[in-house]
């Protein structure tokens, strides 16, 4: 292997290295859906690839269930509005320490982008 390619194989392992924080903790997301916005509070634990927490807002309380893979992140939870039950699917990218954006599916009842602040 030539050294120019072990150099660019170090260097990719090193800046995967650098996204894969820890997203552990409260926070605070801003929602727009083309219903309004809202201000949902998540309180994640990371362990591994693993996430798990809880959600609160809009929905109600609910147990969510997701990974971190890298800067990508994914997430859903479960939730009653009237007598339908959905699923909600967040997906997006940690930005840097504290910061991460992306989109939701609310399981037919409309999509939203989103930002997220930890506390």
């Amino acid at each position: 292997m030539s050294t120019m390619v072990r150099i660019a194989l170090v260097l990719a392992l090193l800046s995967a290295a650098v996204f894969a924080e820890d997203i552990s903790g409260k926070w605070i997301f801003n929602v727009e859906t083309t219903a309004g916005s809202g201000t949902p509070t998540f309180v994640f634990k990371q362990d591994g690839e693993k996430l798990t927490g809880s959600y609160n807002g809009t929905f109600g309380s609910a147990e969510l269930k997701g990974t971190v893979k890298g800067s990508d992140v994914e997430f859903s939870f479960e939730t009653t509005v009237g007598d339908q039950k959905s699923k909600v699917v967040y997906k997006g990218k940690i930005e840097g320490p504290g910061k991460m954006k992306g989109s939701a599916d609310y399981g037919g009842l409309g999509e939203a982008t989103w930002t997220g602040s930890k506390q």
